[in-house]
């Protein structure tokens, strides 16, 4: 039997592959379920008594390997752009200006449909599927190939023995979608707001039996990197992709003008409810490659297209109440709360009505029908109130003289719309407060969440950020959902942002007006804390960006007697309130900077500094540091396992650097 064994390993290989491709590629399956899952029984079976025999590409791998630790890091051979928006014709027809000022009249585009799912990116190796990643940050992604290969849209093998980068978008079809909150309800699991974060989450689960079980599926609809093959276009671009066995959209369209274009919008905006998957809106792409080549990029998303949002949806509800939150700041925000609603694929319960001032412009009163939509499919908000449906129940909302959290009166500070708490000890600002500042721009305490703050705060535990970091291992202990490994991660994680660069503390602390960009000018600039509390307003000013109303906020705030001690506080339990990046550059310094006016690439893993350190860097002292290596890339960083970048970099006989000298220049500068 056993020599027998690869032979029929590969005849069932080949046959589960085209059965696959014909089920969910092509749509059109050519055998019954049944007769499918037998055979992929006796490839399993086959595979586990000959293990030698096993293959990467098999079939079999789309049931789930092996839960992984982690997922690493992948740098992307070239940027995942995103894309600029277009929502209406007006905005098309300047695209299309735009697009012929660049290339001239002879220009077609390609129409595809955004499909609303989770964007990544493929690599096969002489046709054998090598590697899966998200698109991250656009320069680097997640390696999730053992997610991937669950996905039975994605081919293991392709029909050509091709080295290919390919661009898609995995989603999860609406009937999925509806199956899988249907059993996370039966076992009083939460359920997934939408496909999309369902994908994102199936593909982002480190046991990957768990991602096979959640039916996902895939469309291709770009050509990232091809060796030793040209594609003069898109469209023929997709062709080939059909030809070497990937599932794309059949419904793009080649559009030889932009009034084509903009009917095909209007012809998915009525059809869109009619497909069984989510879309978002639509991609426009100029068609010829060598016009995507000339056109080229701007920093974030490429010249040649575009996407085109859809209307948002508006649909009626009744607006139950009005409930009042208190921030950080102590403005008063009010919010309604709806009769629950689908609007754009979710559940709508709540949604902002930002100021007292607008619930009277819009004449909003309880028990009110009102049209609410999502604001870019993402954001609810009340749009108008339908009056001619009042029948005399509804009731007038008045907003309250005093706080709901602390019983201080409400003021409208001059020049404000939103009322406002000044009452320092209101619990409720001191709570949001305290979220503020472990959160992720500010000292970003992992483990540290809304959830968990609430605990703390409402165990009488915390009153102020200092208490933070005077947590008892034996008090946490006593709380629900707070075991021995978890409690020590968190103390462990609350003792390392102890030593955070003073602008995270200095955002985290919560003065108005200084956000994050700002709280790291002012801690470049002054270097510690003290400096800056003891700064005047005019040395304040002086500083690049710090106008006079932040300026007059922070002289304000460090000159309460309760912030001082809180100050003092942190600093004797080991608080750092020095600046620990790299310092400003001046004027002499950025002039005679190796980098002052060089486009930079950084590439590879670098040791010493993360990537967004020596990008910092690089850019203070004049540089401009890019994605991808051109002819106009005038020096190359390369880290360890450099790939492709730093290759082509040696072809184009641009400078590179390790980072050992990258370092030594900084440390010179």
């Amino acid at each position: 039997m056993e020599q027998q064994a690869p032979k029929r390993l590969e005849e069932l290989r080949k046959l589960l592959e085209e059965y696959g491709h014909h089920y969910y590629v092509l749509d059109n399956p050519v055998v019954s379920d049944a007769e499918y899952d037998a055979l992929m029984q006796e490839l399993i079976q086959l595979e586990e008594q000959y293990p030698q025999f096993f293959s990467e590409d098999s079939p079999s791998v789309r049931v789930g390997g092996e839960p992984l630790p982690f997922f690493e890091k992948v740098e992307h051979r070239s940027p995942m752009l995103s894309l600029g928006n277009a929502f209406s014709d007006v905005d098309l027809r300047d695209f299309d200006r735009r697009v012929r000022q660049l290339v001239g009249d002879n220009v077609t585009y390609t129409c595809e449909l955004k499909i609303d799912g989770l964007a990544v990116s493929l690599v096969y190796e002489k046709g054998k599927f090598k590697r899966g990643a998200t698109r991250g940050d656009g320069t680097v992604g997640e390696d999730i190939t053992a997610n991937l290969k669950t996905i039975p849209a994605i081919p293991l093998r392709l029909k050509e023995q091709v080295n290919i980068e390919v661009r898609g978008e995995a989603f999860m079809p609406k009937g999925s979608f509806e199956a899988l909150n249907v059993a996370k309800e039966k076992v009083g699991e939460e359920k997934f707001a939408n496909p999309r974060n369902a994908a994102a989450g199936s593909l982002r689960q480190l046991d990957p039996k768990l991602a096979a079980k959640r039916n996902l599926s895939i469309f291709i609809y770009a050509i990232g990197y091809l060796e030793e093959k040209e594609v003069p276009s898109h469209h023929e671009g997709i062709h080939y992709l059909k030809e070497l066995g990937f599932r794309v959209n059949k419904e793009s369209r080649h559009c030889s003008s932009i009034e084509e274009v903009i009917a095909y919008t209007e012809e998915w905006v009525q059809k869109r409810g009619e497909l069984p998957y989510e879309i978002d809106g639509i991609v426009i792409k100029v068609d010829r490659l060598d016009q995507q080549k000339e056109m080229g990029f701007t920093a974030k998303s490429p010249r040649w297209a575009i996407a085109f949002k859809f209307p948002a949806e508006e649909v009626v509800t009744t607006l139950e109440d009005i409930e009042l939150n208190i921030g950080r700041t102590g403005v008063v925000t009010p919010t309604a709360i709806l009769s629950p609603v689908t609007v754009a694929g979710t559940t709508v319960k709540r949604a902002s009505l930002h100021n007292e001032d607008l619930i009277r412009e819009k004449d909003l009163k309880l028990g009110d029908s009102v049209v609410i939509k999502k604001a870019g499919d993402i954001i609810p908000e009340v749009v108008n109130v339908l009056t001619d449906l009042r029948d005399g129940s509804e009731r007038e909302f008045t907003m309250p003289t005093h706080c709901p959290a602390c019983e201080s009166e409400l003021v409208r500070l001059e020049g404000e719309v939103a009322l406002r708490c000044i009452n320092p000890q209101c619990p409720a600002q001191i709570k949001e407060g305290l979220i503020h500042f472990v959160s992720r721009n500010a000292m970003n305490i992992d483990g540290l969440g809304e959830k968990v703050i609430s605990q703390l705060f409402d165990h009488d535990l915390v009153s102020d950020v200092a208490d933070i970091y005077k947590l008892d291992r034996d008090e946490l202990l006593k709380l629900e959902r707070m075991g021995e490994k978890s409690v020590d991660k968190l103390l462990d994680a609350i003792e390392k942002t102890k030593g955070n660069s003073l602008e995270r503390l200095l955002f985290g602390l919560g003065i108005r007006f200084v956000g994050a960009k700002a709280a790291k000018t002012l801690a470049m600039e002054f270097e510690t804390l003290d400096r800056i509390q003891h700064a005047t307003e005019e040395e304040l000013i002086a500083v690049n960006e710090i106008g006079e109303k932040m300026a007059s906020s922070i002289k304000r705030y460090f000159s309460t007697p309760e912030v001082l001690e809180l100050i003092d506080e942190l600093v004797n339990l080991g608080v750092n309130v020095a600046y620990k990046g790299p310092r400003a550059p001046t004027e002499n310094e950025v002039t005679d900077s190796p980098f002052a006016g060089k486009t930079i690439v950084l590439t590879g893993k670098l040791e010493q500094l993360t990537r967004d350190e020596a990008k910092e860097k690089i850019e203070a002292f004049g540089g401009k540091v890019t994605g991808s290596v051109s002819k106009k890339t005038d020096l190359v960083i390369a880290g360890e396992d450099a790939g492709s970048k730093r290759t082509k970099a040696e072809e184009l006989n641009i400078e590179i650097w390790d980072e050992a000298k990258l370092v030594e220049v900084f440390n010179s500068n």
